[in-house]
């Protein structure tokens, strides 16, 4: 327990030091389009297949464990509609988001570390956490939630593509069942999820990195924990913004 609020208090401190003594924002400028191409548009392929064969797999078991004469078909693109966006496009794309690019953050500043690349940009008087992590964050933070939009989008088009396509309900059922009784909040509180998740995993994954000490083996051993971690975090974080927002 002591160990664990350590952490806490070390990351609570490592979050300070990227906004104090930090330079001006035209340096990260370049930095940041950068970290959104390799945070964002890199993970593009990894989310299109995903979101698809999630919105597929959703709709072909929710036919099938509702099929009845009694109940109608519409009610698939309904149900489709709330898990996709409440929980399973912010969610799950959370999780693969923290393997990829979290692992990513992780590998990138622990290898910068034992080469002692951070010693050198400390010794020069730049505040390194700040001029490393801070892009990196904010990048996360806007692409993210695209991503997020995209994967739900895509869910739709994979609960069309196997139920349509696979004669399992008509087109018709299914565009009114994702258009009926349609809460606006809904996006709110996925594009909330979707904020707080890429920090969190931006974050963790760049302290996890950027304290990593020894040689190559302990970069891999960081890399792990920081998708172990942020998982665990964006898990906490999905049932305690469920309790307040809900």
């Amino acid at each position: 327990m002591l160990k664990f609020l350590r952490s806490v208090g070390r990351y609570v401190l490592f979050m300070k030091r990227l906004i104090t003594n930090r330079e001006k924002f035209r340096v990260y400028r370049q930095m940041y389009f950068d970290e959104c191409m390799l945070i964002g548009i890199d993970s593009l392929t990894l989310v299109v297949i995903t979101s698809v064969f999630i919105g597929a797999v959703t709709a072909v078991q929710t036919t099938y464990n509702l099929y009845s004469p009694t109940i109608p078909m519409y009610l698939v693109g309904m149900i489709l509609r709330d898990m996709t966006i409440i929980e399973l496009a912010p969610t799950i794309t959370a999780i693969v988001f923290a393997g990829k690019v979290g692992s990513n953050i992780a590998g990138q500043l622990g290898t910068m570390r034992i080469t002692e690349q951070i010693d050198a940009l400390e010794v020069m008087g730049i505040n390194s956490a700040s001029y490393l992590v801070l892009p990196k964050i904010l990048a996360a933070v806007t692409m993210f939630p695209l991503l997020v939009i995209l994967a739900a989008f895509l869910s739709f088009v994979g609960g069309y593509m196997a139920g349509v396509w696979g004669e399992l309900f008509t087109e018709f059922d299914y565009v009114y069942g994702i258009r009926m009784g349609f809460v606006p909040f809904n996006v709110t509180f996925a594009l909330v999820k979707a904020f707080t998740f890429s920090f969190l995993i931006a974050s963790i994954s760049a302290y996890k990195g950027f304290f990593t000490r020894g040689g190559a083996l302990e970069v891999g051993i960081a890399s792990t924990q920081a998708v172990t971690n942020s998982c665990i975090a964006v898990l906490l974080a999905d049932y305690l913004l469920a309790q307040l927002l809900v």
